[in-house]
């Protein structure tokens, strides 16, 4: 197991990733707190060696899609609405809550894509090992991610 000291800075270290990447996945803030709980729980049961920070934090978003997919395998997923909770959320900028939505609104697979690449700060090779595809599937989705949200947004300002 891992040291409690070391797991309780890890947990407050990654814990806001987690659930970002959970929520990108599930759309829901409560299935996202659920992911983000087992996610640590696994981390603090583990009883295997880190070799660096580096590897923790792949590590947790390798477990955390693996969680995701498990919940949309489960029987009593659920939808939410995500408008009330964006609405709750403190923007400095109100582009930056339409921003949210649409990204939001694209499908799983290109959220995911977006997620670790502008707010991670990873590069396509490295989210191609994360996610197990290859390197041109995942530019692929960046460009198709970033084609939909210039459109949805394009549509948005013309409203």
């Amino acid at each position: 197991m891992v040291k409690q000291e070391q797991f309780l800075s890890w947990a407050q270290k990654y814990m806001d990733m987690i659930f970002r990447l959970a929520f990108s996945c599930l759309k829901s803030q409560a299935d996202a707190d659920d992911i983000t709980q087992t996610v640590l729980l696994r981390l603090y049961q583990w009883d295997g060696e880190f070799q660096g920070e580096d590897h923790v934090k792949h590590w947790l978003i390798r477990v955390t899609l693996n969680e995701c997919k498990k919940y949309w395998r489960s029987p009593w997923r659920k939808v939410e609405d995500l408008s009330s909770y964006i609405g709750a959320l403190p923007f400095q900028d109100p582009r930056s809550g339409e921003l949210l939505e649409a990204v939001m609104a694209l499908e799983a697979k290109y959220r995911v894509v977006i997620y670790l690449y502008y707010y991670e700060g990873y590069d396509i090779r490295e989210i191609a090992g994360l996610l197990q595809l290859p390197q041109g599937t995942v530019g692929t989705r960046l460009r198709r991610a970033r084609q939909q949200l210039k459109k949805y947004l394009s549509e948005e300002a013309s409203v």
